[in-house]
């Protein structure tokens, strides 16, 4: 196909495919003049992966380059590339002064790593992430939520299997990556509404009555 069908077809435009290009996140077109170039499915299914590497994941070029270099790596492993692409993922905090809070919060995710046998290793991106947000927590004077660390890990185990199960519905690599990527942004979306939906229910059990009562009152002390 043309670059102007390869357009078409995904809806980038054609001074952003030839950009790409440049930048060498998509292959060349195949030459059939010297200003005219044929591009392949095999085209279309990367540029589509580049795009949500974008606007899904919300990766930078430079990021996007580093994922699809480790995609475009024969012979590295599956699981390593999946790697790649999940710690661009995620959230990185501005970079402060380590203090009692942050290092407390660093041993309580080792800690965690080491009590619940997860194969990560010690300075992965997540761990990180997950030390900035405790001492976030603790620094607000709500330390005492890594009492339920573990509850949330048993859940983030559950939903960790429905990702990668999701996942490996998809043959080939490229396919892969683009699911992490997609069911990572828009899998956090989802959990996070329904987190949303069972706190309003679990919410309506604990306190709806109370709540209902109290209005109650209120409204029989006005009369």
């Amino acid at each position: 196909m043309r670059i102007g069908e390869l357009s078409r077809r995904t809806g980038v435009p054609v001074p952003t495919i030839k950009y790409y290009v440049r930048e060498g996140l998509l292959p060349a077109g195949r030459l059939t003049s010297p200003n005219q170039a044929i591009y392949e499915d095999a085209h279309e299914r990367r540029l589509r992966l580049i795009r949500a590497l974008l606007d899904v994941g919300g990766l930078s070029v430079a990021a996007i380059r580093e994922v699809l270099s480790a995609v475009d790596e024969v012979g590295m492993p599956v699981h390593d590339v999946l790697g790649v692409a999940a710690d661009r993922l995620v959230p990185r905090y501005a970079e402060a002064d380590p203090d009692d809070a942050l290092e407390a919060a660093r041993d309580d995710v080792a800690t965690l790593i080491e009590r619940r046998g997860w194969r990560v290793d010690d300075d992965t991106p997540a761990g990180e992430s997950l030390a900035g947000a405790l001492a976030a927590l603790e620094r607000v004077g709500h330390g005492s939520f890594a009492e339920v660390l573990d509850d949330y890990a048993d859940a983030a185990e559950r939903v960790a299997a429905a990702d990668l199960g999701y996942v490996a519905r998809r043959a080939g690599l490229d396919g892969l990556v683009e699911r992490v990527v997609v069911g990572t942004v828009l899998g956090d979306a989802v959990f996070a509404s329904l987190r949303r939906l069972a706190q309003i229910d679990r919410s309506a059990g604990v306190y709806g009555e109370q709540g209902s009562a109290g209005a109650e009152g209120q409204a029989g002390a006005d009369r």
